[in-house]
């Protein structure tokens, strides 16, 4: 095929995932499962044909102007796949009002102030969908709810598009940061089309402005100050990622098993001011107290999409009569520390490229033991995996779609044939990225 041909089908690809995407974020509900799962294929699938069309020399600023063209499709979307922008903004108008989010649950709000209660608050409490528990999101959030809150004027619609602004910027930085990153790993500029059209990307972080994109970013800053030696920086930015999501925690083993930060003190040092700042507010009043509360709550009560959860489950059921969760959720967290020990360990990464194979494989270990593993979740393991030539997370960004089926009941169900269809072909591609190692395919490269 000559070039012309491909670049003319690239741009007939594009203009159809613009439309997908459009129509997706701004117009089909959750609940219509099975438009949104044809929508998504097409979107997967197209992202896919424009990357084996696209050769290693590709102009980067065409890959942006694609990605760009697609985040502002849903500049004006109120989110409609996730509700959790309620909360931020929710926590974001007590802050404006001076007022602890941590130390009332937006019931006892409107139970205790029903005269300092404002309108957007009125608006927003009908879309919370944990109303009764404290707030779970750090401080360095709580910082971003509050900048919306003060310029959001009071509505929903210019508090989403207030975080919009603020995702889309964080994603730029994800761009620009991967392209520097790639550099120093000497991957293909050709392969940001992977992260910077895939669907699961623009519509979780744009359209639904979940900050996982910023746990991205801060990673691979650290990464990229790892390699240029700056080690107070890396891990300045490693100890960001844990103040938005905490859950960056989990990659201390491989640090520590990484030679130069298990000997050099700066990079514990820049973490642990990092770290510090990021938490210190949660020292105000009972702060910390509500908030680790209903982090536990959240652990040892929900369950979604989950994969190794759901089998023992099944087992606790046929051994005890009722759902086991709570310790379920003690033993595979056990089980998670284990495994992360031991692999880090055993791993003992030398170079970069090492160590990032490393955080991809703990990420995904970590996923596939959780009772809870929303499609967002996936996106920091999915960004590193692209510094690799595992294929696990690519693949999954594809397969997760089939959790969005539950949503097309009104309680909710999960319907096992869905699980079975996304976790087999995961497991497939888990065998072929781990225990097939020489098997590569055109996606690897």
């Amino acid at each position: 095929m000559n070039a012309t041909l491909k670049t003319s089908l690239q741009i007939l690809l594009f203009i159809l995932i613009l439309a997908g995407t459009y129509f997706l974020g701004n117009l089909v509900p959750r609940t219509d499962f099975q438009f949104t799962f044809w929508i998504y294929v097409v979107l997967f699938g197209s992202m896919i044909l424009i990357y084996v069309l696209s050769d290693e020399k590709t102009p980067w600023f065409w890959i942006f102007l694609a990605g760009i063209l697609l985040r502002f499709s849903l500049f004006l979307s109120i989110p409609i796949w996730s509700d959790d922008f309620a909360r931020f903004l929710w926590d974001g108008e007590l802050l404006r009002l001076n007022e602890n989010p941590y130390l009332e649950t937006p019931g006892q709000w409107m139970e205790n102030h029903p005269l300092e209660t404002t309108k957007l608050q009125n608006d927003l409490f009908g879309f919370l969908n944990s109303p009764d528990y404290f707030s779970v999101y750090p401080p360095l959030n709580q910082a971003v709810f509050w900048l919306v809150a003060k310029s959001g004027l009071g509505t929903i619609l210019n508090g989403v598009v207030g975080l919009r602004i603020l995702m889309i910027l964080g994603e730029i930085g994800v761009f620009f940061m991967f392209m520097k990153v790639f550099k120093l790993f000497e991957t293909p500029i050709n392969k940001l089309w992977l992260y910077w059209i895939n669907p699961l990307i623009v519509i979780e972080i744009t359209g639904n402005l979940h900050f996982e994109g910023l746990v991205l970013l801060l990673l691979l800053a650290s990464i990229f100050y790892q390699g240029l030696k700056k080690l107070l920086l890396s891990g300045a930015f490693w100890g960001l990622s844990v103040g938005v999501k905490i859950i960056p925690l989990m990659l201390i083993p491989a640090w520590i098993a990484f030679p130069i930060t298990k000997k050099n003190p700066l990079f514990w040092i820049g973490a642990g001011i990092a770290i510090g700042l990021s938490f210190v507010p949660l020292l105000i009043d009972s702060s910390w107290f509500n908030f680790f509360q209903s982090l536990k709550l959240y652990q040892g009560k929900f369950e979604f999409n989950a994969s190794v959860y759901y089998l023992l489950r099944e087992v606790g059921f046929w051994i005890q009569g009722y759902n086991i969760i709570a310790d379920l959720t003690r033993i595979l967290s056990a089980l998670t520390l284990i495994s992360i020990l031991y692999l880090s360990w055993k791993k003992k990464p030398k170079t970069l490229p090492e160590l990032a194979e490393l955080w991809v494989l703990i990420y995904l270990i970590y996923l596939i033991l959780q009772p809870v593993v929303h499609p967002w979740y996936l996106i920091p393991g999915f960004g590193l995996s692209l510094l690799t030539h595992k294929k696990a997370f690519l693949v999954w960004t594809f397969t997760v779609i089939f959790s969005y089926q539950a949503y097309g009941n009104e309680v909710f169900d999960e319907n096992p044939l869905f699980l079975i269809a996304e976790y087999v072909i995961l497991f497939l591609i888990i065998l072929i990225d781990y225990f097939l190692p020489n098997r590569k395919t055109n996606l690897s490269q």
